[in-house]
């Protein structure tokens, strides 16, 4: 698998969990707002770690961290990923896995065999603008949607999350969006952050009053909704 990162500590990216991140590189979007440019695009060659050098470190920290996230990019590319999940969950880690949605049957595979105990996925915009906001001009939106609706039947502990971007979000956008998955456990909307190495330009953020109020406009739709990035 191509690890690009690895985040050895963190206490935000898994709920009620800690843990470390690892980071995978390549995915099949190109969201001009996605803040892990170098991992998207593949500019990370001289950063790589072995998946030796990522269980060295998990099997030091047993007892001492309590899961994995795996993010990216977009993990589901990977193809080493289940193998990869195994041997995690063989050192007795919980496992947390964030994606696009694009791999329905991926997913699904992984939930069923039990190797995933929470997944984040993304939920980028309404069913109308998701192909603007993801960067592919013919997105097919029919697989996220097979994703979307199986997390809403509950097969695993999730959240969908949409990162909030002028110029590709507004409050009809958005609540659109979380019509697309009503009756969601959680929904969170995170406010958007240069970090020096986004995909496109011209991209910024909604100020945190902006937020508040598209927090009132998606909450009727989904059982709990909150903000991330909002001071």
């Amino acid at each position: 698998m191509k690890i690009c990162g690895l985040q050895k500590l963190t206490l935000l990216d898994y709920p009620e969990k800690i843990a470390c991140t690892v980071f995978t590189g390549g995915c099949n979007l190109r969201c001009p707002f996605c803040h892990n440019a170098s991992l998207v695009l593949g500019n990370q060659e001289g950063m790589q770690f072995s998946e030796d050098e990522i269980f060295d470190y998990l099997k030091k920290r047993r007892g001492l961290l309590d899961g994995v996230c795996i993010s990216g990019g977009e993990p589901m590319i990977q193809p080493g990923l289940e193998e990869f999940i195994r041997k995690v969950r063989q050192l007795g880690y919980c496992v947390k896995l964030d994606t696009n949605g694009c791999f329905p049957e991926r997913l699904k595979s992984l939930v069923k065999q039990k190797l995933v105990d929470y997944v984040a996925m993304d939920v980028k915009s309404s069913p109308g603008h998701y192909a603007e906001t993801v960067g592919i001009p013919d997105f097919d939106f029919s697989h996220v949607k097979e994703s979307m609706d199986f997390l809403l039947g509950e097969p695993v502990d999730y959240e969908f999350r949409t990162t909030v971007v002028k110029g590709l979000h507004n409050a009809e956008i958005l609540r659109d969006a979380a019509i697309s998955i009503r009756g969601a456990k959680r929904y969170f909307l995170q406010k958007f952050v240069d970090s020096g190495d986004i995909v496109g330009t011209g991209v910024s953020a909604f100020s945190d009053t902006e937020m508040e109020g598209f927090l009132k406009i998606v909450s009727p739709y989904v059982k709990s909704v909150a903000l991330r990035g909002v001071s």
